[in-house]
């Protein structure tokens, strides 16, 4: 990797053709992207390519008058300082929001490197290209604008809000609702299991956490392998499945969570006015002894006064 002030001037210019080349496909893949959900989105992209197409030609135009046939193979990531996108135009369905912020960044950095190439170069006709070229960057933000209140109507994206929504519920808040109900429920068996049988606020939290995480994962890959969302519109496998398994645990660890409560006391009946009788006292000068006969533990049936004895001091 190189440094932007060790490149020769044939070096900025093969660069300079790599970078408009580049931006053209990927607005390409921008536009086949969107052209399904976001035609007027599409058709933007489409003709920022073709501007992108025209740069390319007047570079490699005057490539050829300074140095020749044969263009060196110079990318973006071979140069320091220049952004490393990820590549979400490999992503279906595209994300509208995304690409026209990625787009911006794209034409910004490009202009940065015009005008910084522009103080570089030394011939007159390749400084004025080069000047063109960061003007006509510097306005695709205005071009984008510009496209977007030709190709963009009120109806239009009135219409891409719509079936922003409609996707939004599709691949995020239904798998979301499916894996909240389905962590609800599959993790209450084991809880309520481990609760009666080891009478530990701790074991059972931790039997509760493990199935929580345990459904997550089952439910999040049952979700991702069961539809490649070609076909019903649905979006990437992966991101609902990662949404279905991750709502899911966080409904069975909401049955969990009670169980951190270590330390709790259940409060005694109070003894019935027969029993005071019996004792001779006032309630509040006597108190009682409690045993616990042998029947379903915690039952306020279960316990009966059986001595009357002095106030505790």
């Amino acid at each position: 990797m190189r440094n932007f002030a060790e490149l020769s001037e044939q070096e900025i210019l093969a660069l300079a053709v790599s970078l408009e080349e580049e931006d053209q496909r990927v607005y390409l893949e921008y536009a086949h992207g969107l052209a399904d959900n976001y035609p007027a989105s599409a058709q933007m992209f489409t003709e920022m390519a073709q501007e992108e197409s025209e740069h390319r030609r007047r570079l490699i135009e005057i490539y050829r008058q300074r140095f020749g046939e044969h263009i060196p193979l110079i990318r973006r990531q071979d140069v320091r300082g220049f952004v490393q996108h990820k590549p979400i135009w490999m992503v279906r369905p595209l994300g509208l929001d995304a690409v026209r912020h990625q787009a911006e960044e794209r034409e910004y950095e490009t202009r940065q490197f015009y005008e910084r190439a522009q103080e570089r170069a030394t011939d007159a006709g390749v400084r004025k290209l080069l000047g063109d070229l960061a003007a006509a960057e510097a306005g695709h933000e205005t071009l984008a604008q510009k496209l977007g209140e030709k190709h963009l109507t009120r109806d239009a994206r009135t219409a891409e809000a719509e079936v922003q929504r409609r996707m939004f519920l599709l691949q995020i808040v239904q798998p979301g609702l499916v894996g909240l109900m389905d962590g609800s429920v599959s993790t209450l068996a084991p809880l309520f299991a481990a609760a009666f049988a080891t009478h530990d606020t701790w074991a059972t939290f931790l039997v509760g956490l493990a199935a929580s995480v345990g459904a997550g994962i089952s439910m999040g890959f049952a979700e991702a392998l069961s539809d490649d969302g070609a076909l019903t519109g649905r979006g990437h496998p992966w991101l609902r499945g990662g949404v279905t398994g991750l709502m899911t645990s966080i409904g069975g660890i909401g049955h969990t969570l009670p169980y951190l409560i270590g330390n709790f006391r259940v409060p005694q009946p109070s003894p019935s006015r027969s029993f005071w009788s019996s004792c001779g006292r006032s309630p509040g000068s006597v108190r009682a002894t409690w045993t616990r006969s042998s029947c379903a533990p915690r039952s306020r049936s279960c316990w009966a006064a059986s001595s009357c004895l002095p106030p505790a001091s």
